[in-house]
């Protein structure tokens, strides 16, 4: 969900406000870059994944 795409000021105080951490990765333009874990990237992403998929089970199950 949160590629370079969302890299803006904005979102990143949004995200500040709602006491998370944002994690994407900087925009290659950008002159400071936040900072950015690529291990914390890598397991949301997997997370995601798991979430999509058993979303796709329970559309096959309800059939």
């Amino acid at each position: 969900m949160a590629g370079s795409a969302y890299d803006a000021d904005g979102i990143r105080e949004l995200i500040q406000d709602q006491v998370a951490t944002p994690n994407s990765p900087p925009k290659s333009n950008r002159r400071w870059k936040p900072c950015f874990s690529k291990w914390l990237y890598r397991e949301r992403n997997l997370i995601e994944r798991f979430f999509s998929k058993l979303k796709h089970f329970r559309r096959v199950a309800t059939r």
